[in-house]
């Protein structure tokens, strides 16, 4: 099958979801699928394969876990800041600003949703482009790490690795590197700020969250497989409400048996399909 096929909702399925969604309130729940055709992978979708990325505890026991760590993302930082908003980003967006879109949560780390004019949005777990001391907690740009890093080590990040979801790399032998210092405090122990597997997300960004599912009318998933309680404890918190549930996705969630609609199709070509009166049906 040609890979554009399933990427087009059928028109049936998109008039059954204007019926659902009307002109409620929605609130969007974001994954990493809305970010693959900006060039950056995803851990689940279909034909992904086998992700290990490292955990929390991992990082923070040993240096060579936080130089392994560094080393990959190093190499991979540059296809990430340099990844642009699509077109699913930028519609969104105008949704927000029509009104249609009451807030965004996102589980993605790169930042493309505020870079297409979101205002109301959730980095649920973080964002890739900045980085927080563990020992003293000061937040830093990213990109002033990446010219520490590039002085310490000469064309490392020009090395040849595949993409690796979160802006990471796939390499091997990473025991040359050089991890850099803080350079408030001197301690090599600086984290990207976002949220590791085996990490809580903060306290203040659930809350919001949770608030945004009581105010909202409908939720729609986008892109998401939903295999981390941190978001699907939103799909869960909607359905207890009775509030209509939509989810768009290539392939199984672990919210499907909630969905009021399950859409397999591509974001982007679902949400222009939405918003264009040709496409509907009788």
């Amino acid at each position: 099958m040609d890979d554009r096929a399933w990427r087009q909702p059928e028109p049936a399925d998109i008039a059954r979801t204007r019926r659902v969604l009307g002109d409620r309130r929605l609130l969007v729940l974001g994954g990493a699928g809305l970010s693959t055709d900006s060039g950056i992978p995803d851990y689940r979708g279909p034909g992904s394969p086998a992700r290990t990325p490292m955990t929390y505890q991992e990082f923070v026991r040993t240096p060579e876990g936080r130089q392994r760590y560094w080393a990959r993302a190093h190499v991979g930082w540059g296809r990430m800041s340099s990844a642009e908003p699509n077109r699913t980003h930028h519609l969104l967006a105008a949704m927000e600003r029509e009104g249609q879109l009451h807030g965004l949560i996102t589980q993605n780390v790169d930042g493309l949703h505020e870079r297409a004019g979101h205002r109301r949005l959730v980095d649920l777990h973080g964002r890739i482009d900045r980085v927080i001391c563990l020992a003293c907690h000061d937040l830093t740009p990213r990109a002033d790490l990446h010219r520490q890093l590039c002085a310490l080590n000469p064309g490392y990040d020009l090395r040849t690795a595949d993409s690796a979801p979160d802006g990471d790399a796939i390499l091997d032998d990473t025991t040359g590197f050089v991890v850099a210092p803080c350079k408030s405090c001197g301690a090599e122990q600086l984290k990207p700020d976002v949220v590791f597997f085996g990490e809580n997300v903060p306290k203040e960004r659930v809350e919001q969250s949770y608030a945004w599912v009581e105010e909202a009318e409908a939720l729609v998933v986008l892109g998401s497989s939903l295999q981390v309680m941190s978001g699907l404890r939103f799909v869960r918190a909607a359905h207890k409400r009775a509030i209509p549930i939509v989810i768009i996705n290539r392939g199984t969630t672990r919210g499907d048996d909630l969905a009021t609609v399950k859409l397999e199709s591509g974001c982007a070509e679902t949400l222009t399909s939405l918003s264009s009166p040709t496409s509907a049906v009788g």
